[in-house]
């Protein structure tokens, strides 16, 4: 089985190249929004726990199917020892099943992240980014509070690349990761 972490600041697109990923291999995509919407329609706001249980769900019982790999998104704070844990989990529930883990950052300015934060994909897939004013906001938030780019050399794990896709098209990105890590395998 395969597990690749596509990793990224809000709005650099993580959801949409791991959308034409999944067209152009077996690889299923868990975008990182499939349990938050849930968790914000039902509690009415972001309940962490559970999201996380609710991912936990996912992720112990797609590691055991037969299943080819999967692709998950999430928005990682490097600054945040928490954020590095959870990465940890998540890895070591994908462990017992000899799971390959991939690791793909992907890089772009505010400037154009907040054009991407009104795309109609995003919208559609993300109900709770709808209020455009709110979620701007948000965007530029985060930035300034916490650190969502790695350094240069900070990530050492084996299989890790990152792209800067400020003017890549999305299907471009998903093509580079294949190549990169799938040349014949896929």
């Amino acid at each position: 089985m395969k597990l690749i972490f596509i990793i990224g600041d809000s709005a650099v697109g993580k959801m949409t190249v791991g959308q034409e990923l999944m067209k152009i291999t077996d690889l299923r995509l868990f975008h990182n929004h499939m349990m938050i919407e849930p968790v914000l329609e039902i509690f009415g706001n972001r309940n962490n726990s559970a999201v996380n249980r609710m991912r936990d769900v996912v992720f112990e019982e797609f590691a055991k199917s037969e299943q080819y790999g999967m692709i998950f998104t999430f928005m990682w704070a490097f600054d945040q020892q928490e954020d590095w844990d959870y990465v940890e989990h998540v890895k070591q529930i994908f462990q017992p099943y000899n799971t390959e883990i991939y690791y793909v950052e992907l890089i772009a300015s505010q400037e154009v992240r907040l054009q991407r934060n009104v795309t109609e994909n995003r919208l559609k897939n993300k109900p709770s980014k709808r209020d455009i004013e709110i979620s701007n906001a948000r965007l530029i938030r985060y930035d300034e509070k916490y650190r969502l780019v790695s350094r240069e050399g900070e990530i050492t794990f084996d299989n890790y690349l990152r792209i800067d896709n400020t003017f890549l098209a999305p299907d471009v990105v998903a093509r580079m990761i294949k190549e990169k890590f799938f040349q014949t395998v896929l």
